[in-house]
């Protein structure tokens, strides 16, 4: 990073009390997931009383903006009427955001490319925009407004000394602390059987070749749920994927040892079916086809369903 020296504040725009509070926020969060707890609650009295005055005259329309998301969120409001879906450019991203748009949702896609812009400029009721989700305000400015997140973030990315970042925590990471800081309640993180408590689920030799996209995804899973208790969250862990038309038999399941194939569209219809469900808030559910033969789940071993 280059020097600051020789910056006026005439040059450079200040952050204000507002930003410098919800910086000060994402570091104490970083704090509690390193244990720091301490530092962690001096730094965010602080900032709290350095930038209360910024809380003092909210505008009228403010308040009626807050009185109202209050009043839908106690009366239970599940309409979710725009969507923010990162990770929406392929794959089960992209099929969640066609499904939701079907259904009467908006959507808001983040997406890393001028192509995927274009793509999904075309679907009506999507409002693409191209943005990083490494960048925690990439995430954040363009969530704003939205009623509920989703996300299927995953993969690496190589950086300039070699090492592999990976957006399966970061990108996903952002995608919740910028849910929290907005107000958006309704998250849906999309992960993979093998994570957490389904670990044991899943052979050895393949948990071995897996093992840092689901060590990252389990980072993000563990953030949503020991850190917003706030949030109606639920995690989606499918099982293995495949790229083939939905047969509409998908289920998802609390049973930590379902281990199984699931087809794109069928983790996607789940998705936006559990997006709207009173009865998936705040649960871990693994996503599998039990139609599907599987090598992983060669005995055929059956799972209760939930219930959406």
């Amino acid at each position: 990073m280059g020097s600051q020296q020789g910056y006026s504040t005439s040059q450079t725009p200040q952050p204000s009390k507002i930003d410098r509070l919800n910086i000060t926020r994402r570091s104490c969060l970083t704090m509690f997931v390193s244990k720091n707890f301490l530092a962690a609650i001096v730094a965010l009295v602080a900032a709290t009383t350095s930038c209360c005055s910024a809380f003092v005259t909210p505008s009228i329309g403010n308040i009626k903006s807050r009185a109202s998301f209050g009043l839908e969120m106690a009366a239970g409001d599940t309409n979710y009427n725009k969507v923010f879906v990162a990770g929406g450019s392929r794959g089960v991203g992209k099929h969640i955001v066609e499904k939701l748009v079907a259904n009467g949702h908006e959507v808001v896609a983040l997406v890393r490319s001028d192509e995927a812009v274009e793509e999904l400029a075309g679907i009506e009721g999507v409002t693409p925009v191209k943005g990083d989700a490494f960048d925690y305000k990439s995430v954040e400015n363009n969530m704003d407004g939205c009623d509920a997140a989703i996300t299927t973030l995953g993969g690496a990315a190589a950086t300039g000394d070699g090492e592999a970042r990976r957006v399966d925590y970061e990108g996903n990471n952002n995608v919740i602390e910028a849910a929290g800081i907005l107000g958006v309640t309704r998250v849906v993180l999309v992960t993979s059987i093998g994570c957490g408590s389904s670990k044991d689920a899943v052979p050895e030799s393949a948990y071995e070749v897996l093992k840092d996209a689901l060590d990252a995804k389990q980072r993000a899973e563990n953030v949503l749920i020991k850190y917003y208790t706030n949030t109606n969250w639920t995690i989606i862990r499918p099982g293995g994927l495949k790229s083939e038309a939905a047969t509409g038999k998908a289920i998802v399941t609390e049973d930590t040892s379902a281990i199984g194939t699931i087809h794109r569209e069928d983790v996607a219809d789940l998705v936006v079916k559990t997006l709207t469900s009173a009865a998936a808030e705040k649960k871990v559910l693994s996503a599998i086809d039990p139609s599907i033969e599987s090598a992983t789940n060669p005995e055929g071993n059956t799972f209760d369903e939930f219930s959406l």
